[in-house]
């Protein structure tokens, strides 16, 4: 039973409960930084760092964490991660840093993180807290990737800097704009729910002879 809690905890923010595409959190970093798969792999890397730390940290205290003051004591932990992430950025990518801006700061108030310490850290062992965080950070990531992907490629005709479709190819400027952003999005979530819609199950549908029995003996009696 532990082996199969422990692997729900790690897979479930991979699509399950993925935080973008199933919760929809975050949605300031992911639509505003996700005009190239570099600034989504910067971002999505530093968000996963800053929820595992602050996870991990958050279960380990959170017996000595009074409660009138847990959520200011949450915000002091992930800010201190942010800090960290914020000058390792700084120092090994500082063009990417430079692009990303303030995003990297609001990671802070990012609603994922805050909310995994609320919902789980706060009430969990320290290996299960980890896992969680593990599970939901890549589930970020992999959300980033696929919209980074999805807007580079139409919008600048690149992935990572390299081209894909040739000189000639026009981008659609649209896709690395702000609306190209919210249009990705949308027509992602779009897909997911029509997936979803088609594999749920069916209701099982009466046949007419069933139908024809009950009609029947409701008439006897």
């Amino acid at each position: 039973m532990k082996q199969v809690a422990a692997t729900e905890d790690l897979l479930k923010g991979l699509w399950k409960e993925n935080p973008v595409l199933v919760q929809t959190l975050g949605m300031c970093p992911t639509l505003a930084i996700t005009n190239s798969v570099a600034n989504g792999i910067a971002m999505g890397i530093a968000t996963f760092f800053v929820l595992v730390g602050s996870s991990v940290l958050v279960s380990s205290l959170r017996k000595l964490i009074p409660n009138e003051v847990r959520i200011t004591a949450y915000i002091v932990i992930i800010a201190t991660f942010v800090t960290v992430a914020d000058m390792v950025l700084q120092a090994t990518v500082p063009v990417i840093h430079k692009q990303l801006g303030a995003f990297i700061a609001l990671i802070v108030v990012n609603c994922i993180i805050l909310a995994r310490q609320e919902a789980f850290a706060a009430k969990n062992t320290v290996w299960r807290s980890f896992l969680d965080a593990v599970g939901m950070g890549f589930g970020f990531i992999i959300a980033l990737m696929l919209m980074c992907s999805v807007r580079e490629v139409l919008g600048s005709g690149t992935f990572l800097g390299h081209s894909v479709f040739g000189p000639n190819y026009e981008p659609w400027v649209i896709m690395v704009l702000p609306p190209g952003g919210f249009l990705t999005l949308g027509f992602m979530l779009l897909a997911i729910a029509a997936w979803t819609k088609r594999k749920a199950p069916k209701p099982l549908r009466a046949r007419p002879h069933d139908v024809t029995t009950r009609i029947s003996q409701k008439a006897v009696v």
